[in-house]
């Protein structure tokens, strides 16, 4: 293979794991630490810059990023483009760790060589959490309000930033000209905190919630939220003479009104003093009533920025310090493989023990086989270990100063390391497909007794694994006949505690076809996709013997669900032919077989519960396509809000959709929903559709 293809290889499996970890991102549950994301979209825009990649066909220069249906999107006169970061993953042409003090040295000294100067000063300033906003002034009023959308285009917010209250209408002492003042929308921590306390569901974080409170399309009420702004940056002005420096600047804006952090500001012309401010404002962090991830250093002249320019991704009179996660090295004992309920293999890090951000690690998270790769971990090595979102560990880097000569790769399995059984791989994951896995079958129970499932009472991770040691469970069909007195034998149960499961065991048999096809953790088929197979075939043995007949390849199955036109819609919502292939033939297996006789047998209800369907005229009837993250409904809330109203609800945009409810980062479902024409809605509308 040429060294172009080696990597255009590369870029494609990185464009797969940004891809997955943004989608994980939005749905809240990150698998990453930001920093572990930053390292993926640096190497993904070196490979990319390597192979001349034009700036359109690259991932992160796909339009609409932060669009919301519904809000007039204007064109930015001076793009709000991201600062490039110093890293804690980047590395010298030697392959060696890059500190911080070198990668901002470096920066130093091409800002000298560009601008022919011995000195450039420099001001530093927070970098608040926030969302970012565009303020544009005419003769000093506020005349409209943008977000930065994808950084050349943003929506317009311009009635929720006045109905605020913290943003200037009228700048002080300023009749005259125009100009776009930048800044930074937040919510402080004590007035979040308050505000959350009121809610029966409360926001995820201030960032977040900050976000949704803007994209509000009634912005009454917004003012008693605490959200505040401060103001950072005049991008350009007309008619006006404004200061030289980017001090002078902030100290302007104060004048006239607008909050600006001039007391947190510090000026140098020196990159060793701005670092060490950076490093010692970090410890101040604690104390602050906001969220801060860094600090952003800039040229304080302003009139050196028109001799600088840009590149398509950052401007060159500023860099961004992200405040470092707490890292510990540890040595990698050994490198071992678990397997997930649907059979995923997923390599796990042992280490020695090392404490990390207040408790004492031993073992963290690699990913997938690919990550593993990239990184070139081996066992021996000496890593660095990180926190999630300071919750999850996590294997960020490897100290290859520190590799001895006995270090040793690792292959990724060819087949389970629990029961042998040869592995399948699809897309950058590897798969033991054997359902009798013992590690699958002890997830697997976990998952079919948890909430989202059959919401057994009493049936913990510690007491399956109990069930399987001791008393032989290896279906969820053997949970049902399990008597009080096998249940109280066990450890730490007891009669009363063995009493509670027996009763939630036949409280759970009443959950009916939906639930069940959920526990069953099948591929592709989770919660909403469970429901809709249920609404459709009512009952399990229709859905086993329509199985069947997908499984022997009789085209009208196959076209009843997953029709060969893309255009055409099959009569389960959402289920594209490839899940489709996966599931039926899962369903129609001998293992899925012989837990839905079982399950029978034992007295477990596979029908289909009456769904309390209360039809809303608006509703009723209506295909709806949720795509992205919605101010206060989860999509499953959503979902089951819209399908009480006895509307459908489906996972991909035809012409027969009736509606699209699009939140934040919107991806190429809204783009689709534009182009053919369908309506797209907010939150706020499809509530008042549902007449709530």
């Amino acid at each position: 293979m040429s060294e172009r293809a080696e990597t255009s290889a590369e870029l494609k499996k990185l464009a797969e794991q940004i891809r997955y970890h943004e989608a994980a991102y939005r749905a809240g549950q990150p698998e990453i630490p930001d920093s572990a994301f930053d390292e993926l979209l640096e190497r993904y825009q070196e490979l990319a810059d390597q192979l001349g990649l034009d700036l359109s066909e690259r991932l992160d220069a796909q339009p609409g990023q932060d669009h919301t249906a519904g809000f007039e999107t204007v064109e930015h006169r001076v793009p709000m483009l991201s600062l490039e970061k110093l890293s804690p993953n980047r590395r010298d042409s030697n392959g060696e760790p890059m500190p911080f003090s070198e990668q901002l040295g470096a920066w130093y000294r091409r800002r000298q060589k560009e601008l022919e100067v011995d000195v450039v000063p420099l001001i530093v300033e927070p970098k608040v959490d926030g969302i970012s906003v565009s303020l544009f002034y005419v003769d000093g009023s506020l005349a409209r309000a943008v977000t930065r959308g994808d950084g050349r285009r943003g929506d317009v917010i311009t009635q929720q930033v006045q109905q605020l209250g913290t943003v200037p209408r009228k700048l002080e002492d300023l009749d005259a000209g125009s100009l776009e003042i930048r800044g930074e929308l937040y919510w402080p921590l004590s007035a979040f905190e308050r505000f959350n306390a009121t809610l029966d569901k409360p926001l995820i974080n201030p960032r977040n919630g900050c976000a949704g409170m803007m994209k509000r399309k009634d912005p009454a009420g917004l003012e008693h939220t605490g959200i505040r702004a401060f103001l950072y940056q005049v991008a350009w002005d007309e008619g006006l003479s404004l200061p030289s420096t980017q001090a002078e600047v902030l100290a302007w804006l104060a004048d006239r009104g607008g909050e600006v952090y001039l007391d947190e500001v510090y000026t140098t012309d020196s990159e060793e003093d701005a670092l060490r401010y950076c490093e010692e404002y970090d410890a101040r962090r604690a104390s602050l009533d906001f969220d801060i991830d860094g600090m952003v250093i800039k040229i304080d002249d302003l009139e050196l920025y028109s001799r600088l320019g840009a590149t398509g991704h950052h401007p060159h009179w500023g860099i961004a310090y992200k405040f470092p996660p707490e890292r510990k090295p540890t040595k990698l004992l050994d490198i071992q493989v678990s397997v997930g309920k649907s059979g995923k293999l997923t390599p796990v890090a042992i280490l020695e023990p090392v404490f990390v951000s207040g408790t004492t690690v031993s073992r963290a998270s690699l990913h997938n086989f690919v990550e593993l790769e990239r990184k070139d971990v081996r066992v021996g090595d000496t890593v660095l270990i990180e926190k999630a979102g300071e919750i999850i560990p996590q294997v960020v880097e490897v100290d290859k100063s520190k590799r001895r000569g006995g270090a040793k790769r690792f292959v990724p399995p060819a087949s389970c390391p629990i029961c042998g059984t040869d592995v399948v791989s699809e897309e950058i994951f590897v798969y033991c497909p054997n359902p009798a896995c013992p590690d699958q079958i002890r997830e697997r129970l976990r998952h079919f007794a948890s909430r989202g499932a059959m919401d057994i009472d009493g049936m913990g991770e510690a007491l399956v694994d109990q069930l399987v040691d001791k008393l032989g469970v290896r279906s969820p069909d053997d949970l049902f006949p399990l008597e009080v007195d096998a249940l109280a034998s066990l450890d730490r149960m007891g009669t009363k505690s063995a009493e509670r499961v027996k009763a939630g065991l036949e409280e759970a048999k009443g959950r009916g076809l939906a639930r069940v096809l959920n526990g069953l953790a099948i591929r592709h088929v989770g919660e909403t996709m469970a429901e809709d197979l249920a609404a459709y075939f009512k009952t399990g043995d229709a859905l086993l013997e329509f199985a069947a007949r997908y499984a022997a390849e009789e085209e009208e199955a196959i076209e009843t669900v997953a029709p060969a036109k893309s255009t055409e819609r099959g009569a389960i919502e959402g289920l594209a032919r490839k899940s489709a292939d996966s599931i039926f033939h899962e369903l129609d297996s001998p293992a899925v077989r012989r837990v839905f006789e079982g399950l029978a047998e034992v007295g477990v209800s596979l029908s289909a519960q009456s769904a309390d369907v209360r039809e809303v005229a608006d509703v009723a009837g209506k295909t709806f396509v949720l795509t992205g993250s919605l101010p206060t409904l989860k999509r499953t809330e959503a979902t089951k809000l819209i399908k009480a109203a006895g509307g459908k609800v489906s996972g991909s945009v035809s012409k027969k959709t009736d509606f699209v409810v699009a939140g934040d980062e919107a991806g190429s479902k809204l783009t689709k929903a534009e182009a053919l024409g369908v309506t797209v809605i907010d939150e706020a509308a499809l509530l008042e559709l549902l007449g709530l």
